[in-house]
């Protein structure tokens, strides 16, 4: 259940009988002719749909990532390292205080991997506490099912194109884009990274049917489902 469709009390009692939650996290970048929200949209809505028969609340994601390399496509908010991890403190703080000790951070955006280094410091501190960090996107499984379907997928690319991430009235060229070379992208700076990349894909189709879509979708929420299930421990 979204943590927006209950009140304080209603949580407390919750905290009574268990103690998961989940922390989706997500980022405001660019994603070529999807959303800016593409990371967030998807964190947030594989935990919620895995979390719902579980009765485990989630989480509204947080919204904001580390993202430098995309600073110079408009609309791409990247916060400092040293502020993200600041933060991701503060929630992790936050929920602990709450009585929540089962905490899954369900993540949809590469550039916030230091969460998981940081997720094992805090919990350093927090002996009574677990927190998992999911890259949704890229667990075995689901990374899998993108495989089999096609095997050139990444950022913006079709992978990403869900009927609930794309726009309205923006249409994607029909045409598969020959795959960036990734470790001469890495050198580059923000402009560089901008040249290389032109509309913002990596390389793959833009879109592909949602039959396939909802197929791997399916087994991201399964699979993130089966990490709230446990064990924990």
């Amino acid at each position: 259940m979204r943590i927006g469709e209950m009140n304080w009390m209603q949580v407390e009692s919750y905290l009574q009988v268990d103690d998961r939650c989940v922390l989706p996290l997500g980022s405001t970048e660019q994603h070529a002719y999807l959303s800016l929200s593409v990371d967030s949209i998807l964190s947030e809505r594989v935990a919620a749909e895995a979390a719902e028969p579980l009765g485990v609340p989630v989480f509204p994601a947080l919204s904001y990532g580390l993202t430098p390399y995309f600073k110079d496509f408009p609309g791409t908010i990247s916060l400092r390292m040293e502020t993200y991890l600041h933060i991701l403190q503060d929630m992790l703080d936050s929920v602990y205080r709450s009585g929540f000790r089962r905490i899954l951070l369900c993540n949809g955006h590469g550039g916030n991997a230091p969460a998981g280094a940081f997720a094992m410091e805090w919990m350093a501190d927090h002996p009574d506490a677990s927190v998992r960090f999911h890259n949704w996107w890229s667990a075995p499984k689901t990374w899998a099912a993108v495989q089999v379907t096609d095997k050139v997928a990444s950022h913006a690319s079709w992978m990403e194109n869900f009927p609930w991430t794309r726009l309205a009235h923006v249409t994607a060229p029909e045409v598969q884009k020959p795959m960036t070379d990734l470790e001469l992208l890495r050198l580059q700076n923000p402009a560089g990274v901008r040249r290389m990349l032109g509309d913002g894909n990596y390389g793959g189709f833009y879109q592909r049917d949602d039959a396939e879509m909802l197929a791997i979708w399916s087994v991201a929420v399964a699979e993130t489902r089966a990490l709230l299930e446990g064990p924990w421990a």
